[in-house]
């Protein structure tokens, strides 16, 4: 079951924040030259990366795991 506490929406806010810069950059590196840049796409891709980053990050996040002790 998934736990949507105060760590898990920071963890997956900073998880999407990294996807839509990620996606702005890939975006925008496919353009030539910087006036080339469709802006309209950038943002659209970008934000379409950040939700689902955060759709993603439902499934579970490693960072938010607790570790596996092991029984003596």
């Amino acid at each position: 079951m998934i736990k949507i506490g105060k760590n898990w929406i920071k963890a997956a806010g900073i998880r999407a924040i990294k996807t839509v810069a990620q996606a702005a950059i890939a975006t925008i590196g496919t353009s030539a030259v910087l006036s080339e840049v469709d802006w309209v796409m950038v943002v659209s891709a970008s934000v379409l990366a950040g939700i689902l980053s955060l759709l993603t990050s439902l499934a579970g996040l490693p960072e938010l795991e607790e570790p596996k002790t092991q029984e003596a």
